[in-house]
């Protein structure tokens, strides 16, 4: 029996599945990496980003499609990590706008919340590129929309759906010749495929055997919290709460001002409007006055309150308490790095919080949600130190109404570690501060040595796994079997002669006598540049190279 519409328990069904069958080929995704170094992890990002989003609507049946669908795109919207990532749970976000208000979908309001993915999609990205998830989700849906008729069940409109997806993926290294070049297809779309194939398999019935358990939740231990013990860390307080007409208009609510009251009760505020729907997050001593505000203006649909000193006693709780929170202050900074020496490094130059990320360890929205938390400032300037984790930071500041929250679009340490020592964060205006920033990391060049974890051609070098490669940007310039030689001849490339600095940051895999007769042989062969070595101990990268 074919399916005429779509609810809120199927639609939960469908995404635990679609999660699930994307951890089948989680590793086939990270397989298909253009760039021969180990730091193919799209296939990861997408599962973390979409398990966000099923964990948030696994257990009790909920039969109103639109809270399903609230729930699941907010969890994903947290949990998002990497461009993939962020991109997957802004398709799902868009598909939950076009669910809004609705219990029970039809064909037409299928096809328009998936129309409503494709836009939410292409607004999450400054420069939008053809030929990768996006590609792959839009052309699908259209084939999809445009097939709709009066006999189109919900079974016929996914397998119409399927079929393009797969149709466009093949045709991605068409639309970008680094795909072609390196003879795969767009990996995103791959793991956007393996989601919908697994939420089609929900759809007619089937099982998909879950290829890794979701984390396990902890049980509390309640005798950690006894009849002598005092409140410290209140209360983590979660709910959705629907705007009721019977009191007041919804749309004369005011959610900064509904935002201000938070903060003045609580903190950790994490506060968004979709439609009539509240999602908030805050931690607070006195929950019940909270709820009890909130009433005012609608009732919930879900809620949790959580003691905090039991997670804390857990070992789960970030070292924030609620009775005596970190005091405010003008300006913060947070960066992203991998590695105790980069970390120690930027810590060493006034950052307040490095997030432990990079090549191959993407921090998910939620990260970067704490690390404000922690900064608690006005202001919040974030290097991100990497292009796959730009977007997640972005989306955090997105989701961030508590501060200021300022990106600076750095894509490596190297420019990360440049900005940060020339900033100036005293200045009044934080726009002349990005100003200023952005001046700073164009001057700057960075060039990485890794070593190849397969063989490939790319940029007219040919690459033998095991080989060390020496690349800026996207293209490799270099390809030798010793590191050392790598790294000078990538120096030469980047003209150290013209920098007044040049930032040696030696991997953790990295030999220490290597590392230091590298270092002499930079420092003789460039006598007129400041040649600085930092033991960075950064993963993936056996040296990084930095030109300022």
């Amino acid at each position: 029996m074919e399916t005429k519409t779509l609810s809120g328990v199927l639609y939960s069904c469908m995404l635990n599945s679609g999660a699930d069958h994307l951890g089948c080929y989680r590793s086939a995704v990270n397989d298909l990496n253009v760039f021969p170094i180990p730091d193919g992890d799209t296939g990861d990002n997408m599962l973390a980003t979409v398990y966000s989003g099923a964990d948030a609507v696994d257990g009790e049946p909920e039969a109103d499609l639109s809270a399903v669908a609230s729930r699941s795109a907010h969890g994903m919207l947290l949990g998002a990590r990497g461009n993939s990532g962020v991109i997957l749970s802004r398709i799902f976000s868009g598909i939950n706008k076009g669910f809004s208000g609705v219990r029970e979908a039809d064909i037409p309001a299928i096809s328009h919340a998936m129309e409503c993915g494709i836009d939410e999609a292409y607004r999450a990205v400054p420069v939008p590129v053809e030929g990768t998830i996006l590609t792959v989700f839009s052309d699908a849906v259209r084939y999809a929309n445009a097939r709709v008729n009066g006999g189109t069940t919900v079974d016929s409109y996914f397998n119409d759906l399927i079929d393009e997806m797969q149709r466009s993926l093949d045709r991605t290294p068409e639309l970008l010749p680094v795909l072609r070049e390196a003879g795969v297809v767009d990996s995103g779309g791959a793991g956007l495929l393996y989601i919908f194939e697994g939420m089609r398999r929900a759809l007619q019935g089937e099982t998909v055997e879950r290829a890794q358990p979701h984390t396990e939740a902890k049980h509390a231990d309640l005798d950690a919290f006894g009849a002598d013990s005092v409140l410290t860390y209140g209360y983590c307080t979660e709910f959705l709460m629907r705007l009721q007409t019977a009191k007041g208009d919804p749309d004369a609510f005011d959610l900064n001002g509904f935002i201000e009251y938070l903060n003045g009760v609580g903190n950790s505020v994490v506060a968004f409007r979709e439609g009539s729907i509240v999602k908030v997050h805050v931690h607070t001593m006195r929950p019940g006055d909270i709820l009890n505000h909130c009433q005012r203006y609608g009732e919930f649909l879900t809620l949790k309150v959580e003691n905090m000193s039991l997670q804390h006693n857990e070992t789960e709780l970030p070292a924030v308490s609620v009775t005596a929170p970190k005091a405010r202050k003008k300006t913060g900074i947070v960066a992203v790095a991998a590695g105790d020496g980069l970390k120690e490094t930027f810590l060493s130059l006034g950052v307040d919080v490095v997030i432990d990320g990079g090549q191959s360890m993407n921090p998910s929205a939620a990260d970067f949600l704490d690390a404000f938390d922690r900064v608690n400032a006005d202001i919040v300037y974030v290097f991100p130190n990497n292009g796959n984790v730009l977007l997640t930071a972005e989306q955090a500041r997105d989701l961030y109404p508590s501060s200021d929250i300022r990106v600076i679009r750095t894509h490596s340490v190297g420019e990360g570690y440049a900005a940060i020592s020339m900033m100036d964060a005293s200045a009044t205006e934080p726009d002349d501060v990005v100003r200023d920033l952005d001046e700073v990391i164009a001057t700057v060049t960075t060039g990485f040595v890794s070593r190849a974890s397969r063989n490939a051609e790319k940029d007219g070098v040919h690459v033998q796994e095991g080989d060390y490669i020496g690349f800026i940007g996207d293209t490799i310039y270099i390809n030798d079997r010793d590191a050392n030689d790598t790294a000078l001849a990538l120096a030469k490339q980047m003209r150290p002669e013209s920098c007044g600095v040049l930032l040696l940051l030696v991997g953790c895999d990295a030999v220490p006598a290597e590392a230091d007769a590298l270092f002499e042989a930079l420092t003789k062969a460039y006598p007129r540049t400041e040649v600085i070595r930092v033991d960075g101990g950064q993963p993936v990268h056996q040296y990084i190279l930095v030109g300022e």
